[in-house]
């Protein structure tokens, strides 16, 4: 009996202790698979942007702001800046070094009317860069300056001071560029003897630059724009300028080149745009420019050109623009153009020479008039009208007859005097 006793005991505190234990904790659910999001920008960057006034509160690479654009990479864990544009700048802007290192991912950087001043650039930024735009901004910049960014593929700098020698100083490490664009920069020298055959654009215009045209220019056969317009360049233009057989736009106005119109020219298929406007250019022009099947826009104006122009209606209706006025010593066929198409040039003689604009006084007929300025037409009228006052011999009679009656009267009084 106290065996049991015993034995019933023992099993009552072994349910006791157990049920004074704590309870397991039950097992935690299995936590989600993390779901992939895209990364956030490195923070350096962000601090970065923050100094040049662009808002970081959203994502720069998936909010970019109204002025100010920003393309990103996919990097993990953080994405780095590849493109960024800053646009109507802050005149407090300061472009730091520090910012600009940070941002040493950048391939394209572009700034559009951003008056800083340039700083210190970081070689790995310099490195980086494959496309640099610079307008109305950073104020004044060195050759050297830009002659650092070698990598790049597209430069372009317009209405910025720039302080050169010449072109040269720039682009001579620049292998890589396609387009190149430096226009109303102050530029001064002359045009590089060698430029690199990857490119399709240049555009010097709107600066100093002096010389010629050197004709290795005339080795870019990939050369699709060639815009020198408003410097102090002179000389022929090269015979082999038709060697660029993918130009399309060709503008050399406003300089001080001479000599015939380059036969060569003929050779261009794509041409759509030639402006030689405001040389010295002479001779007659060339026939063949009306083969040339694509063109759209040739202004010849203020040149030294002479003859008949060799063009009819249909290749001049063709023509969205197309000036000549300028040129004393061309003429147009009237029997091939209308004087109403007022090419502000002279009609042409029996011997193919400029007739003489017509005598104020003299009563030529409409057509011939037509020849020229509307507001030439407007004046010949309005000093027309000032004929039509008084005959000249009524007045002179009106003044004799006058004259006598004074005299009688100042005969009189003489003899009331004397008496």
């Amino acid at each position: 009996m106290k065996a049991v006793v015993v034995i019933v005991m023992l099993l009552c505190s072994s349910s006791i202790v157990t049920s004074l234990r704590a309870p397991e904790p039950e097992p935690e659910p299995p936590s989600p698979a993390p779901t992939s999001s895209p990364s956030t920008l490195d923070p350096k960057q962000v601090i970065a942007l923050e100094s040049l006034d662009i808002p970081t509160a959203r994502d720069p690479c998936g909010q970019p702001s109204f002025h100010n654009a920003t393309l990103c990479d996919n990097a993990k864990p953080f994405r780095h800046l590849i493109s960024l544009r800053l646009a109507n700048c802050s005149s407090y802007l300061s472009l730091s070094f520090t910012a600009l290192k940070a941002l040493s991912t950048l391939r394209s950087l572009t700034l559009l009317n951003c008056p800083a001043a340039p700083t210190h650039l970081p070689p790995q930024l310099a490195t980086s860069l494959t496309s640099f735009t610079c307008v109305n901004s950073l104020r004044k910049v060195s050759g050297v300056w830009l002659s650092q960014l070698q990598n790049l593929t597209h430069l372009t700098v317009s209405d910025v001071q720039v302080k050169a020698s010449g072109p040269f100083v720039i682009l001579a490490h620049m292998s890589k560029l396609t387009s190149l664009t430096i226009s109303n920069a102050n530029l001064t020298g002359s045009l590089p003897g060698h430029l690199h055959s990857n490119l399709t654009h240049i555009d010097f215009s709107l600066n100093h630059l002096k010389g010629s045209i050197p004709p290795s220019i005339t080795m870019l056969l990939n050369l699709q724009t060639l815009n020198l317009s408003s410097n102090a360049l002179s000389g022929q233009i090269p015979p082999s300028i038709g060697d660029l057989i993918s130009l399309q736009n060709l503008s050399l106005a406003s300089n001080s080149f001479s000599g015939s119109i380059p036969d060569s020219l003929s050779a261009l298929p794509d041409l759509l745009h030639m402006d030689l406007s405001s040389n010295q250019l002479n001779g007659s022009i060339p026939k063949f420019i009306s083969q040339i099947k694509s063109l759209s826009y040739l202004n010849l104006a203020n040149n030294n050109l002479r003859g008949v122009l060799p063009f009819n209606l249909s290749f001049i209706n063709r023509l969205q623009v197309f000036k000549v006025a300028g040129n004393s010593n061309l003429c147009y066929n009237r029997s091939v153009l209308s004087s109403k198409l007022k090419l502000r040039i002279s009609p042409c003689d029996k011997f193919g020479m400029p007739v003489s604009p017509p005598a104020k006084d003299s009563s030529a007929d409409d057509t011939t008039d037509d020849d020229y300025d509307e507001t030439d037409d407007e004046g010949s009228r309005h000093k027309k009208d000032h004929h039509h006052g008084p005959n000249k011999f009524v007045l002179g009679v009106a003044i004799a007859l006058s004259s006598i009656v004074f005299l009688i009267v100042f005969l009189i009084l003489c003899s009331k005097c004397c008496r």
